[in-house]
């Protein structure tokens, strides 16, 4: 059952030197305060999972938290490169980074196949392209009914699956709505699962069709951070900050400005830093 901790405490229980994460959030509900939280804490080593690597992630790297990454795209949305992803790469700085690429399909079947407690993931996919030669972990089985030949990726089960959300019931029970990626995946598919939310409320009220509950036995814990999200947008609550993803690419080419930035605004600050995000606006 979920417990309700603090932000630090959560991280500092969940992620462990040398885990596997997984924190996804697609365009909308992305977990930003627990990021930075995991580099305030130092984690090393760690295999970060995520479909689309943009800024939370590029910072992480930047940092040194990471010397695997799987993904299926990483850029910084709408505006170009993640510098301090490509500088790991090419550079080995802060220190290498292997890469495991796969494709946005791949990535979701395989978060599937993980919360289903299955080995792989099958899908049709992967034809008449380049990635199953340079990524050995793309292989294919011969369907025993058709004779169809079909791709097979390794399910995705993380140590630890970290999403962001808007609202928790004092149950534990969590709320997603809006843009839904993969978070339910992520959270059924991992051995802990850390939900950052909005607020607490005594009852969801209305919800839209397309809402997501997590029930309580789901969740290892609940931290709560008004705005930690930002810059990514949270439904209800506040908006995309696109102002910030075009000012990364410009601060995160170099290193030394890079890096300043980091100690302004991670470093030296904790979590009640985003607050001044959280004022409710039509998202």
């Amino acid at each position: 059952m979920a417990q309700f901790l603090e932000l630090a405490a959560a991280v500092e229980d969940i992620v462990k030197d040398g885990d596997s994460v997984a924190m996804e959030g697609f365009t909308h509900l992305i977990p930003f305060a627990a990021g930075h939280e995991v580099i305030r804490q130092g984690r090393k080593g760690l295999t970060l999972i995520r479909m689309t690597p943009d800024l939370i992630y590029d910072q992480m790297i930047g940092m040194g938290c990471a010397d695997k990454l799987v993904f299926s795209w990483g850029g910084n949305p709408g505006v170009g490169s993640t510098h301090r992803i490509r500088d790991a790469v090419e550079n080995q700085w802060p220190c290498p980074l292997a890469l495991e690429e796969h494709s946005h399909a791949a990535m979701a079947n395989a978060y599937e196949a993980g919360a289903a407690n299955l080995p792989f993931a099958v899908f049709r996919g992967y034809i008449g392209v380049d990635l199953p030669k340079v990524n050995p972990r793309i292989k294919s089985v011969t369907c025993p009914y058709t004779g169809e030949v079909l791709a097979t990726v390794p399910a995705i089960r993380p140590d630890a699956g970290i999403i962001h959300a808007l609202r928790a019931d004092r149950e534990g029970n969590v709320l997603i709505e809006g843009i839904i990626g993969c978070q339910k995946e992520v959270v059924l598919a991992s051995t802990k699962s850390l939900a950052i939310v909005e607020e607490i409320v005594d009852d969801f009220g209305p919800r839209s069709p397309n809402a997501v509950i997590l029930p309580s036995w789901t969740i290892s814990a609940i931290a709560v951070v008004p705005g930690g999200a930002h810059p990514s947008y949270a439904q209800g609550y506040y908006k995309r900050d696109n102002s910030f993803y075009i000012a990364w690419d410009k601060l995160s080419r170099e290193r030394d400005s890079f890096l300043a930035w980091m100690k302004e605004n991670v470093l030296e600050k904790g979590p009640e830093a985003f607050a001044k995000y959280a004022k409710r606006a039509a998202a």
